[in-house]
């Protein structure tokens, strides 16, 4: 079957996040899924199928790290919604028909525009301020300055670390081991923007072990935190988001309130055949 590797959140290939993506009749078993997933071996891979007519969406859509199944992912359905829109003859998604998903997070719908902007609706995460654990602070560096932590609800399933400014956030190498026995999902680590110019609001990165990925390069599913966070700090509801890893990827996000819009591109830059 026909497989795909997308670059999302990027408009150059090599850079943002790579994900697997691939269109079937029907789901095959979890286990097949799985080691398919451990044999792309990138943070996310996409499976989907189409769905019956008249549903309340359109495509059935599940999303596995190299070693489980996840509630919810951003770039992976950037990445599926990318490889619909860009699919010959027929696209599956055009700049006047949205596409929706059925997920384990409800249904989650894609729109492109004209320059291939593709924009997700997501449900807010909601969240919950938390003490700072001191083995929190200790995975993440001695004398890691933490001004706040929060608790990013069940979708998710991550800690949310403010830290002081935006060098600390670049800088920060982690205690993979002792930070994967804190977190369920992941720890994303943000601050401000260093500099109000620079293109973007603030500044994250992105730590899954206990889910097999060390470091996500650019996390969708964050971002329905991020912007809620940070539209209230800053006081506005349109923000732009740079994910600092070392491939690097910008989310530009806007709050609606109980769903967050995240949009980005993508580039397709493997397109081969599965033959296991």
């Amino acid at each position: 079957m026909r497989i795909r590797v997308v670059d999302a959140f990027t408009d150059k290939p090599f850079r943002g996040a790579p994900a697997g993506v691939l269109l079937l009749d029907e789901f095959p078993p979890d286990a097949w899924m799985q080691r398919v997933a451990a044999e792309v071996n990138h943070a996310e891979t996409a499976f989907l199928h189409p769905l019956p007519a008249g549903g309340e969406a359109d495509w059935a859509l599940r999303w596995f790290t190299p070693a489980v199944e996840v509630d919810l992912c951003g770039h992976a359905t950037l990445a599926a919604a990318h490889v619909l829109a860009t699919r010959t003859p027929t696209p599956e998604l055009d700049t006047a028909r949205p596409v929706r998903f059925a997920t384990r997070s409800g249904v989650l719908t894609a729109s492109v525009a004209a320059d291939g902007l593709i924009t997700l609706s997501f449900p807010t995460a909601p969240l919950t301020p938390v003490d700072a654990d001191p083995a929190l602070g200790a995975a993440l560096g001695p004398g890691m300055p933490i001004v706040a932590v929060h608790h990013t609800g069940p979708s998710t399933d991550d800690l949310l670390v403010e830290v002081v400014d935006e060098k600390t956030v670049r800088g920060v190498s982690p205690d993979l081991r002792k930070l994967a026995a804190l977190s369920r999902r992941g720890v994303i680590v943000t601050a401000a923007a260093e500099d109000p110019g620079a293109g973007y609001d603030f500044v994250s990165r992105f730590f899954g072990p206990a889910v097999g990925v060390d470091e996500d390069p650019v996390t969708g599913s964050a971002h329905t935190a991020l912007t809620p966070y940070w539209a209230g700090k800053l006081g506005r509801d349109e923000l732009v988001g740079y994910q600092a890893s070392a491939r690097g990827g910008f989310v530009r996000v806007r709050l609606r309130g109980e769903r967050t819009e995240l949009s980005g591109h993508a580039v397709t830059v493997i397109d081969g055949t599965l033959r296991a």
